[in-house]
């Protein structure tokens, strides 16, 4: 099978950083960083997170109120520090392109098109991109708005409050060989409160019996029960698109590192057609 992208990757705001002391995960950066390269497209989340931690050490307060405002300083805050953190442990040969999406990318076929080929284009010419969210220029009652609107003209509607579904949109627009989710914990737990119980490997024949087996699994989630809330069962529902377009999944620890990960080498959960 023919991929366009070797990698599609994604990491949440919470592996980013080190909650004991408040600040960023300076190894996190470090583990993920050395290992990208051209075909590798990185989703990260972080900006808000660790705005929030650069405006509180420099002003020495919060901001009074938790709004969307606040949302998006702090998102435009976290992003110069985000990608400052990855640059420094990417491969000086190598650029790093900064692509910041909305839900209305997937959900315009023009603007689709338009994003696969800035993409595409990144990776001939060397260079990283790391994508986030647009956090700056989000505002939730406006979004609620437009996907409303988008409803009433379109059966399927991407909501992309979660880099999980942006990632997983990006893997298939992109037709990747991999889609890597790091999370905190080693995959997926058959026994959520037993960290021993990790499911390492669920397989088909084929796709339909995948994703088959996707759906049983689903029983075993905790958390969100709700798409976009970080829980496990929204991490499967998402990843039905890629695997229905021939990627092999990834749901492993932002503890170890890509290459171990994709080889097996350490505990991971791997979705795949035997």
């Amino acid at each position: 099978m023919k991929y366009d992208c070797e990698l599609v990757g994604k990491i949440g705001s919470m592996a980013l950083i080190n909650r004991e002391l408040n600040e960023l995960d300076y190894n996190a950066f470090s583990r993920i960083g050395k290992y990208l390269r051209p075909g590798y497209v990185w989703v990260s989340s972080g900006a808000v997170e660790i705005g929030k931690i650069d405006y509180f050490n420099r002003q020495n307060t919060y901001l009074s109120h938790e709004n969307d405002i606040a949302k998006s300083l702090y998102a435009s805050q976290g992003q110069c520090i985000l990608m400052e953190n990855y640059r420094r442990f990417i491969n000086p040969d190598y650029s790093m392109r900064q692509i910041l999406l909305e839900h209305s990318h997937f959900n315009d076929k023009e603007k689709s098109t338009y994003i696969k080929t800035l993409l595409l284009e990144s990776m001939k010419q060397k260079a990283i991109p790391i994508i986030n969210y647009n956090d700056s220029v989000s505002n939730d009652e406006i979004l609620k708005v437009e996907l409303l609107e988008m409803r009433k003209k379109q059966e399927t509607v991407a909501e992309c409050i979660d880099n999980d579904e942006t990632a997983s949109r990006l893997s298939v627009l992109l037709k990747s060989k991999y889609l890597l989710i790091l999370t905190s914990s080693e995959g997926l737990l058959q026994n959520p409160q037993d960290e021993t119980s990790l499911i390492k490997t669920v397989e088909g024949k084929n796709t339909e019996e995948l994703l088959e087996h996707i759906n049983e699994l689903m029983g075993y989630c905790d958390g969100a029960s709700r798409k976009g809330a970080n829980g496990m069962l929204a991490k499967l529902q998402y990843i039905r698109g890629p695997i229905e377009n021939g990627t092999t999944v990834i749901i492993g620890s932002s503890a170890y590192s890509i290459p171990d990960l994709l080889n097996g080498t350490v505990n991971r959960t791997i979705f795949q057609v035997r």
